[in-house]
Formats: structure tokens, C-alpha cells, sequence
């Protein structure tokens, strides 16, 4: 029997759903330039795909390896290999990160934000904000978007 003050699990989940929102959610990878600005957006997958597998699915690092690109990302992409650099993470039970790993992911995190900031400019348009569909319908929307961002900013 449940308390009365714990919260109940909602009947509505469903799988691809969230339980907060109650709506889908998608997953679209965004490539930036050095300069910060988007250059792609893959097509939406959805929400609850993790993002090394999304990003696998598009074949977004064998790209970026093959072509010798170094991209920077963060620490949910720990194994992707090739020419992508993650911070280092800490596991569980093992030793604390050394004073040089912290430095370093310092400096990971200092170039990292510039892509941080492309993902932000691609979620000021209102009308992702808002966005609970199913990724076959997301895609466009987010092409379309993209398309619009580098006819404003002239990119």
C-alpha cells in the first residue's frame, strides 16, 4: 500500500512519452562550426534514444572521423571513438578525477560551450519550445527552422 504523500505512478506513461510533460519528445543532434553557428541538424529520433545512439544512427561520428573533423562533446558521448573528445568522467568506486583531468575538462568545457550556445540560438525559435510531436513531424519543422536561422543570420 502506498502513503498517501508518495506520488503515485502516472497510468498515462507511455513508452516513447514523458511522464512529466505528458507529450513526446524528440532527439536532434546539432552540429556548430567553431564560430558557434549551426551548420546541421539531423533528423528527429525520439526523445528517449540516447544521444550516442542517435548520433550513431545518423552516422554523424563516422562522418566526423573519416574526415578527420574534431568535434567536442559532452560526456554522454564516452565512446564514440574516432576524432570525438569527451570530458573524462568519474565512475563510481574508483578513484576522484586527478588535478590534470579536472584542468582538462575545464578547458573541454571552455570550447564546448560555443556548440552549447548553437543548440540555444536553434531553441529560441518559440516554436520548439512547444514541440511534443512525433519525430516523423518534428524533422521538418527543424529543417525548416535551420533553413530560416541561416536566411536571417545570413550564414
Amino acid at each position: 500500500m502506498l502513503h498517501p504523500s508518495c506520488p503515485r505512478p502516472s497510468r498515462r506513461r507511455t513508452r516513447t512519452g514523458s511522464g512529466k510533460h505528458r507529450r513526446h519528445g524528440v532527439n536532434v543532434q546539432v552540429i556548430a562550426d567553431p564560430a558557434g553557428r549551426l551548420v546541421r541538424a539531423s533528423a528527429a529520433l525520439p526523445g528517449s534514444s540516447h544521444d550516442l545512439t542517435a548520433a550513431r544512427a545518423h552516422g554523424i561520428i563516422d562522418s566526423l572521423s573519416s574526415t578527420n573533423v574534431m568535434a567536442f562533446a559532452d560526456k554522454a558521448y564516452q565512446g564514440a571513438r574516432g576524432s570525438i573528445r569527451t570530458p573524462f568522467k568519474r565512475h563510481r568506486y574508483r578513484p576522484k578525477l586527478s588535478h590534470w583531468q579536472k584542468k582538462v575538462n575545464r578547458a573541454h568545457a571552455r570550447i564546448r560551450v560555443i556548440g552549447e550556445r548553437a543548440n540555444a540560438t536553434l531553441k529560441t525559435w518559440k516554436v520548439l519550445t512547444k514541440l511534443r510531436c512525433c519525430p516523423r513531424r518534428a524533422t521538418p519543422i527543424v529543417h525548416s527552422i535551420l533553413v530560416l536561422h541561416h536566411l536571417v543570420h545570413g550564414s
